[in-house]
C-alpha cells in the first residue's frame, strides 16, 4: 500500500513528510542512492521480492484508482480470481478505453489507400485467405483491433509499450465470441486488455485471462483460450507485393483523425529503456531491440532480429522437438518522422520474419528470387502466410509466433533461449 500511495498523485508530498517514506524504508530495508520517492524502483524492487499483500488490498487499489476513474473497480475488487500479482498492476496514465479500439473498422482496396508510404510499417494478418494490412500509423493510436477478416472475428492487439502485435481468433473453444478494450491498466509495462462480455483482464502478451471470471477458465489449460494467427510485421510495400488483393485499413476511421507516423509514441519508440516498471530484466540485449519469439510446447526461443539479418541466411533450427526455419526478408524498417518540440526522430520499427515446421532432414536456403527458397536437396519452395510450398505441393506448415521488443519477451518467457544475445 504505501508503495502505492506514492503514485497516488498530489496527497503523495505530504504523505511522505508525514514519515510514511521513512517507515517503507525500515520495513523493507532498503535505502536508493537515488530518488527514494520513486515508484518504478520501488515496483521492481517489490516484483523481486516474495512479499504478499495485506487482506483486501485488491479492492483498496480498486478504489484508490477509482478516485481517477470508478470503472477500475469493475476489475478490481474483493474476492476476484487472479493468476498474476495484483500488487504488479499499475495504472497506464489513462481512463477504461482511453486508448480507443477500432470496432469493424472500414477497409479500402489496397489501390485507394494513397495515403500509405511504401516503406512504412504494417501489421500484415491473413484469415481463410482473405489478406488484411493494419497500418502502424493508424493501430499506434488505438492499439485494438475488432475486426472480422476471412469471415473469422478477430481481435489485433498491439501493445506499443512492448511492441508487439498478436492476432487472436476471437472465438473461444465454448463458443463465446469475445471483443476486447484497453482497460488502461498494466503489467509489467504490458497491455492489460479487457473482453467487454465478462470484464477480465487478459494479459495481451500471451492471450491468458489473469484476473477476473475467466481465469478459473484458464487454469485448465497450458495456453492461451484463443487460438493465435499468423501475422507479420512488414513495408506496405513487401505486403502489397505479396498480396495485390489485400484490403487495408481506411485512414478516416471514424473515431480518430490526423494519423502520422509514431503518434503519439514518437519519443517512446526512439528511446532506449521502458516507460514503466520492469521487474525481470536480461542484459543479453538491451530492453528494446527487437525479437522474434516461438513459444511451442512450453519452450521458447527468442532471435534477435540484428542477428537474423546480420546473418544473411535462414536460421534451420530445432525448438521443442520441431524443426523450424525463421527466415528474414528483409531490413528493420526505418520511420523517420516529426516529433513537436523535438524535431525528426528516427527509429525501428521490427522487421518481417516468418517461422515455418521444416519436413524431416531438410533445411532451406535463400534464391535470387524474392520469396523462393531451396531445400537441401535442390527442390524450390515459394512462401505463402499459410506454408512453405514445394513444387510437388508438399507443404511447410507456418508456425505463429510475433515480433517484440526483448524486455516485453524476457519478462513473460524468462527461462526463454536466445539466438543472438550477449552471454547473461
Amino acid at each position: 500500500p504505501l508503495i502505492e500511495i506514492m503514485r497516488a498523485g498530489p496527497a503523495r508530498t505530504a504523505i511522505w513528510n508525514a514519515g510514511y517514506g521513512d517507515v517503507l524504508r525500515e520495513i523493507s530495508g532498503i535505502i536508493f542512492a537515488t530518488d527514494w520517492i520513486n515508484w518504478g524502483l520501488w515496483v521492481e524492487w517489490y516484483g523481486n521480492t516474495t512479499l504478499s499483500p495485506p487482506p483486501g488490498f485488491t479492492a483498496w487499489k480498486g478504489q484508490l484508482f477509482a478516485s481517477v476513474d470508478e470503472r477500475f473497480t469493475q476489475f478490481l475488487y474483493e474476492g476476484v480470481d487472479a493468476s498474476i500479482s495484483v500488487e504488479q498492476i499499475a495504472w497506464g496514465g489513462i481512463l477504461v478505453d482511453g486508448i480507443r479500439p477500432l470496432d469493424n473498422p472500414p477497409v479500402l482496396e489496397a489501390a485507394e489507400a494513397t495515403y500509405l508510404e511504401p516503406t512504412e510499417p504494417v501489421f500484415g494478418v491473413i484469415a481463410n485467405g482473405e489478406a488484411r494490412a493494419y497500418p502502424l500509423r493508424i493501430m499506434d493510436p488505438h492499439e485494438m483491433a475488432n475486426d472480422v477478416l476471412g469471415g473469422i472475428p478477430i481481435s489485433l492487439a498491439y501493445c506499443t509499450l512492448c511492441g508487439s502485435g498478436i492476432a487472436y481468433d476471437a472465438r473461444a473453444a465454448d463458443g463465446a465470441v469475445y471483443t476486447f478494450g484497453t482497460s488502461g491498466l498494466l503489467y509489467q509495462s504490458n497491455k492489460l486488455m479487457y473482453d467487454r462480455q465478462t470484464k477480465t483482464l487478459w494479459n495481451q502478451f500471451t492471450g491468458r485471462p489473469v484476473v477476473g471470471p475467466l481465469v478459473a477458465d484458464a487454469r485448465q489449460t497450458s495456453g492461451s483460450l484463443l487460438q493465435t494467427l499468423p501475422i507479420v510485421l512488414t513495408s506496405w510495400q513487401s505486403w502489397l507485393d505479396q498480396h495485390p488483393d489485400t484490403t487495408v485499413l481506411d485512414i478516416n476511421t471514424g473515431v480518430g483523425f490526423g494519423y502520422t507516423l509514431g503518434y503519439p509514441y514518437l519519443q517512446y519508440f526512439a528511446s532506449g529503456d521502458t516507460m514503466f516498471p520492469v521487474a525481470q530484466r536480461s542484459a543479453q540485449l538491451s530492453p528494446k531491440q527487437w525479437v522474434f519469439g516461438l513459444n511451442l510446447a512450453g519452450e521458447q526461443k527468442a532471435y534477435s532480429l540484428d542477428a537474423l539479418i546480420a546473418g544473411g541466411e535462414i536460421v534451420n533450427d530445432t525448438l521443442a522437438g520441431t524443426d523450424v526455419a525463421i527466415i528474414s526478408t528483409g531490413p528493420l524498417i526505418d520511420v523517420e518522422a516529426e516529433a513537436p518540440g523535438s524535431g525528426l526522430l528516427l527509429y525501428q520499427a521490427g522487421g518481417e520474419v516468418r517461422a515455418f515446421e521444416r519436413p524431416p532432414g531438410l533445411t532451406f536456403q535463400f534464391t535470387d528470387e524474392p520469396n523462393r527458397f531451396v531445400d537441401s536437396i535442390g527442390a524450390t519452395w515459394t512462401l505463402t502466410e499459410e506454408a512453405l510450398v514445394a513444387r510437388d505441393g508438399t507443404l511447410a506448415p507456418r508456425i505463429v509466433g510475433h515480433t517484440s521488443f526483448w524486455f516485453g519477451w524476457f519478462q513473460f518467457f524468462p527461462h526463454t533461449e536466445l539466438f543472438g544475445g550477449r552471454n547473461p
